[in-house]
């Protein structure tokens, strides 16, 4: 739990660390609708989203509460992401959710996805 520490603030409780997480799957959720309108992206209940690209492939991003952190679960591998600094970071290389996942995505649908745009 120490490294945990050194990502978020004390202050951070779990309820505010749910609310942090289900904006940032909300705001990816409309951000796949509105830059991969071919996919089909769900809210399967709180904390998770699913996204079925063209291709039959899936990417699955939820939150992980004990941890504080938001996991992708992607074609090419796993990413944690942790709230540092007021954005999520990738704990392996401090990419950004959004940037992070536009990538992964676009190698995973095989055409550009911008979530970054939106």
């Amino acid at each position: 739990m120490a490294m945990l520490a050194a990502y978020l603030p004390p202050n951070v409780t779990e309820s505010e660390f749910e609310s942090l997480a289900e904006a940032a799957l909300s705001a990816l959720e409309r951000a796949f609708e509105a830059s991969l309108p071919g996919a089909d992206v769900q809210a399967k209940g709180p904390g998770l989203l699913e996204i079925e690209f063209d291709n039959g492939t899936r990417m699955v991003i939820n939150r992980h509460g004990p941890a504080r952190e938001i996991w992708v679960a992607a074609k090419s591998g796993g990413f944690h992401f942790r709230r540092q600094s007021g954005q999520w970071r990738d704990t392996r290389d401090g990419g950004e959710l959004f940037a992070v996942v536009s990538r992964l995505a676009s190698a995973q649908a095989g055409e550009t996805v911008d979530l970054l745009a939106r």
